[in-house]
């Protein structure tokens, strides 16, 4: 299989969540992975989107092909110019919210994934990467 190209898909309304679980479903479905690492996936882009919208005022979503050590993956990385988190290690508790949500989609995300990465700066936004491998 040739490898796919890297694409970028802009999360600024609620529509733009579906597209983005549309995209991630169908590229998991092109690359193999089974129905169980889809949904999985699936379930934290959805989250993941929805936070982009909600706290991060709208951003991106890029999605990734990685190759390494004879495995294949699907990366995804969602980038928003929002007011950043003051406290990640808080962020990612189940219960706590800055919002009207119940407070899971950080930590139930960082629960469905091989590999989570946050980084976020006061003012500057936050950039959340997630990756499921094969």
């Amino acid at each position: 299989m040739s490898q796919k190209e890297p694409e970028t898909i802009e999360i600024k309304i609620s529509e733009d969540i579906l597209r983005a679980r549309q995209s991630v479903r169908t590229c998991m479905v092109d690359l193999g992975f089974s129905l169980i690492d889809q949904t999985k996936m699936v379930t934290a882009a959805s989250e993941l989107a929805r936070n982009t919208i909600d706290y991060g005022k709208g951003g991106t979503m890029r999605i990734e092909y990685p190759a390494e050590e004879g495995r294949t993956g699907i990366r995804l990385i969602f980038l928003d110019h929002g007011p950043g988190i003051a406290d990640i290690q808080q962020a990612l508790k189940d219960g706590f919210t800055t919002g009207s949500g119940l407070g899971l989609g950080l930590g139930g995300s960082k629960r469905l994934v091989n590999d989570f990465e946050i980084r976020s700066e006061p003012d500057k936004g936050t950039q959340v990467t997630v990756t499921r491998w094969r």
